[in-house]
Order: C-alpha cells, then structure tokens, then sequence
C-alpha cells in the first residue's frame, strides 16, 4: 500500500523515538511547512502544513499532559497557539485537521469518563480548550455524522489488556473547516485494524 503513495514527509523531535508525525500522500502539495512556527512547541517535531490547490491538510501529534498533569500548561498554551495557527490558516484556504490531538472531548469519547476527570487527555481545561478550536469554525466530522455512536476509539492503554476488553478512547480526529462540511462524506474508526493503539 505505501507503494501507492508518492510523497512522504516526516517531521520528528530531536529525541529519537518521542513525538513526531508522517504524511503520506498521492499528490504533491504546493508548499510544506513544518512546526507552528513557536520553537519550544515545534522542536517536538509534532505539525507538518501541507498546502494544496483547494485545502490545507495539517497533520498533528498534540501535546500531551503527561502523567500526574506535568505538562498541562504547556498542553494549554500549545492548544492555544494552535489555534491560532489554525484560524490563521483557514483565512487562506479550508483547512483539514487530522492527527492524534491527544483529548476525549466527550464522555462517549472514551470508556470510563467519570473515573478520568483528572487523567491526561479528559481533564476539564483540555476539553474546554477542544471547545474553543471547535468555537473557532471546525467541525469534528466523526461526531457530526455518528453523534451518538459509543464505543469509538482509537487508541487503547498497554495495562489491563485495555485493547481486548475495548477500554478505550477516541483521541484521534479529522477536523474541518466548517465551510466544506458540505464536502463531507463519510468518516470511519476502524478499530480491527491492528498498528492502532
């Protein structure tokens, strides 16, 4: 399958094995950037922009707020400049969204919400800042077309056999600009699909 793909572009952190992200595409892009253009976020190697005739897909790892919440504000304060990108971005073109944004925005969003509240990924300040991206004109196109379908992860922790037992979250999007929702077709999680969490 990779074979089908011409282009490859990766961007990855100066720590080898943390972060990173690969686009795989069939078309080139008119132009690539790498990063947000804020060091201290880009030199995790966590954004590639690639820019199109018609959209800008931007392929993301987001931030996560580690174990204990010890990089929560770090998280808050990338959620916020990413937004900021992004709303930059959408000015020029529609914008596609998609990557690991490390949050649960929804209780149906994950397996155990209630129990998860202080936990990395479904704190309240991460779900408020995943608010104000959507506030912001992007649409969470899996919810817009499966707003009440449970059980839609994308990502299972390693302990307690989490993945048989389908203990789960869904931190994994494709977001878009509001504009091409028109556009949209379909969008699906296929969890059989082993290479996932």
């Amino acid at each position: 399958m990779i074979d089908s793909f011409i282009f490859l572009l990766t961007h990855y952190q100066l720590i080898h094995g943390y972060a990173g992200v690969a686009l795989f595409s069939k078309r080139k892009p008119l132009s690539v950037e790498y990063g947000i253009g804020k060091p201290e976020f880009d030199d995790e190697g966590r954004i590639i922009t690639a820019v199109y005739d018609n959209f800008i897909l931007v392929n993301a790892y987001v931030v996560n707020a580690g174990q204990g919440l010890k990089r929560l504000d770090f998280k808050l304060q990338f959620d916020q400049d990413f937004r900021e990108y992004l709303q930059k971005l959408d000015e020029q073109k529609p914008v596609i969204l998609c990557g690991d944004l490390n949050c649960a925005h929804k209780e149906i969003d994950l397996e155990n919400p209630k129990t998860n509240t202080k936990t990395a990924g479904f704190t309240p300040e991460e779900r408020a800042d995943f608010d104000r991206l959507l506030d912001a004109g992007f649409i969470d196109s899996f919810r817009v077309l499966y707003p009440n379908q449970h059980k839609c992860y994308t990502y299972w922790g390693y302990r307690f056999n989490c993945r048989a037992k389908d203990i789960g979250w869904r931190l994994d999007y494709f977001l878009l600009s509001e504009r091409i929702m028109a556009n949209l077709i379909d969008n699906r999680i296929f969890k059989h699909v082993m290479g996932t969490k």
